[in-house]
C-alpha cells in the first residue's frame, strides 16, 4: 500500500471515530428567550410576586459605567440535591396542635413545588434535642446491646409528620439524621446534657446504635439519604450534646462508625463529618480527610452559621477554602436559624436576609444541599425544654390556629421554588457588591438567577448572558428570582 494511501485511511478513520467529539459544543443563547421575575421586597405586600417579564435585547459589550450581573450557563459546577428544613420533634407536635385545613395549608406552602415553595430536603434527629418537649431514649439505661431498641415515642408524632411531609412532597424526601448525645450511661459525665465524651468502651454499642436507628425508622416507612456522626461535636450545651475533638470524630469514623455501617449494609448511606459552625470546618475537615482510611467512610462535610455568636460576621472563606480543598467530598449546610425569639420581631426584615446571604454564599462556595432548622415553631419560639426559643420561617400561633409567615420563608422560596434537585450551578457574578447573586440551569432548561439587594437603594441592572441583555431593576431590600426560558 503506497504511503499516501495509508495516510489517507488513517484519517479516514480517525474522524470516524472521533468525529462526535470533535463537534463544537452548542453555547447557551439568550435570544428568542424571555424572563419572568419573581420578588420579594421589603415595605410592600409583594411575597413571591410576579413582576412584568423582561426581554433580551443584543448588548455585546455593557459599559462599565453600569450595573450588570452576568450569567454565563456554559461554566457549570455542583449538582444541587435539595433545600429544605428540619422536622423536629418540636415542629411535629406544633403541627398537631393546628386545625386540619392549616395543617393542610402547612403542607402545601412548604412542599407543593407549584402552590408552595417546594422543600425537598429534611433533617430529623437521632432521639431527642433541645427543640423536644423533654429528653428521653430510645433504649433502657445500660443497655449496650440495645436489646430494648424501641422508636414508640417518635411514633406518636414525629414519624407520623414525616409521612405526611413526604406524601406532599410528591413521595420524595431526601433526609438524613444527626444524634445530639449517645445514652448518659455511655457517656463520661452520665448525662446526655451538658456536653460530656462519648466512653471508649461504648464505641461499638454507639456505632450499632446508628445501624439499628436507621434500619428501624426505614422499616416504619421513612428512607433515610445519610447521617452526620454528631450534631455541634464542639459546643457544650445546657441541652443534648457530646464533643469530640477533630482526632476522637476521624477515628470513631475510621475504627467503628464507618465499618458498622458498612457491615449492615448501609454503606450507600451518605456519612458527613463536622455538622458544626463555619469557623472550625477547614480543620476539622483536613484532620479527617487527610487520613485515607478515615476518607473513605465519607460522603462531605456539614457545616452551621452561628459563629457568629463571637460578635463576628458569617465566615465564607472557609466554605470556599474546603471546598478547593477536598473537591471530592461535598458541602451541606446542615443547620442555621435565627436565635432569641421575640414575638414582636416576627416581621423584622433581618430575618430574611440572614438566610439570603447566606444561602447565595454558601451555594457559590460550593455547597450542595441547604438545610434550616425548626420548619415549624409555635407562638414562643418553642417548644423547647431548656427554654432556647429561636425563630422558624414559619410559626403557629396555638393560640387561635393562624399560620404566621416571617420573610425567611419567602427569602427561601426564592431558591427552593426555582431550583430545583439536579440543577447545575452556573456561573453568576454582579460587576456591583451592592448585588448578591447566584444562578442554576435545572433539568428542564429553565435558568434560574438570583439577586439580592440589601441595600437602602434603588439599583437598576442588566441581566447579561453572552451579548444579550434585558434591564430591570432591584427595590430596596429586596430578593428577586429571574427565570431565563
Amino acid at each position: 500500500m503506497k504511503t499516501g494511501t495509508l495516510i489517507a485511511g488513517m484519517i479516514c478513520f480517525s474522524a470516524s471515530v472521533f468525529g462526535q467529539a470533535a463537534k463544537p459544543k452548542t453555547l447557551y443563547s439568550a435570544a428568542n428567550k424571555t424572563v419572568k421575575v419573581f420578588i420579594t421586597v421589603k415595605g410592600s405586600d409583594k411575597r413571591l410576586a410576579p413582576a412584568s417579564a423582561l426581554t433580551f435585547k443584543n448588548s455585546p459589550q455593557p459599559p462599565e459605567t453600569e450595573t450588570v450581573v452576568f450569567v454565563d450557563p456554559a461554566k457549570t459546577f455542583q449538582t444541587m440535591i435539595g433545600i429544605g428544613g428540619a422536622l423536629t420533634d418540636a415542629s411535629a407536635e406544633t403541627f398537631y396542635k393546628l386545625p386540619k385545613e392549616k395543617q393542610k395549608e402547612f403542607l402545601a406552602a412548604y412542599y407543593d413545588k407549584n402552590i408552595g415553595i417546594g422543600y425537598s430536603f429534611g433533617r430529623t434527629s437521632i432521639m431527642s434535642t433541645d427543640f423536644s418537649t423533654d429528653s428521653y431514649s430510645y433504649i433502657k439505661e445500660g443497655d449496650a446491646a440495645l436489646k430494648t431498641f424501641d422508636i414508640s415515642h417518635d411514633k406518636k408524632y414525629r414519624i407520623p409528620f414525616i409521612k405526611e411531609i413526604t406524601a406532599a412532597a410528591g413521595g420524595k424526601l431526601t433526609m438524613f439524621v444527626s444524634p445530639w448525645s449517645p445514652p448518659a450511661f455511655m457517656k463520661t459525665n452520665n448525662s446526655v446534657l451538658h456536653g460530656g465524651k462519648l466512653k471508649k468502651e461504648f464505641d461499638q454499642s454507639w456505632a450499632n446504635f446508628y445501624v439499628k436507628f436507621i434500619k428501624t425508622y426505614e422499616a416504619a416507612g421513612i428512607p433515610i439519604w445519610g447521617l452526620s456522626v454528631q450534631n455541634e461535636p464542639m459546643a457544650t450545651q445546657t441541652w443534648e450534646s457530646c464533643n469530640y475533638t477533630a482526632e476522637e470524630e476521624r477515628d470513631f469514623v475510621k475504627n467503628f462508625l464507618g465499618p458498622t455501617l458498612a457491615k449492615g449494609g448501609l454503606s450507600s448511606k451518605k456519612l458527613i463529618v463536622w455538622d458544626h459552625n463555619r469557623d472550625l470546618m477547614y480543620q476539622r475537615a483536613s484532620t479527617i480527610l487527610e487520613d485515607p482510611a478515615a476518607s473513605k467512610y465519607i460522603w462531605g462535610i456539614g457545616f452551621h452559621w452561628y459563629e457568629t455568636w463571637t460578635g463576628a460576621g458569617q465566615n465564607f472563606e472557609n466554605v470556599r477554602l474546603t471546598h478547593a480543598a477536598f473537591p471530592d467530598k461535598n458541602l451541606v449546610f446542615t443547620e442555621g436559624c435565627v436565635e432569641k425569639f421575640d414575638f414582636d420581631k416576627l416581621k423584622d426584615w433581618s430575618l430574611g436576609e440572614r438566610y439570603g446571604l447566606s444561602m447565595i454564599n454558601d451555594f457559590n462556595g460550593g455547597t450542595v444541599a441547604w438545610t434550616d432548622w425548626n420548619v415549624l415553631l409555635d407562638e414562643k419560639g418553642g417548644p423547647n425544654h431548656v427554654g432556647n426559643f429561636c425563630f422558624a420561617p414559619v410559626h403557629a400561633d396555638t393560640r387561635n390556629g393562624e399560620l404566621i409567615y416571617t420573610n425567611s420563608y419567602y427569602y427561601m422560596g426564592h431558591f427552593s421554588k426555582f431550583i430545583r434537585p439536579g440543577a447545575k450551578r452556573v456561573a453568576a457574578s454582579a460587576s456591583r457588591d451592592k448585588l448578591l447573586t447566584t444562578a442554576y440551569m435545572n433539568t428542564d432548561g429553565k435558568l434560574a438567577v438570583v439577586v439580592m439587594n440589601r441595600t437602602d437603594e434603588k439599583i437598576e441592572y442588566s441581566l447579561w448572558i453572552k451579548g444579550k441583555a434585558a434591564k430591570t431593576v432591584a427595590e430596596p431590600h429586596s430578593i428577586a428570582t429571574l427565570v431565563v426560558q
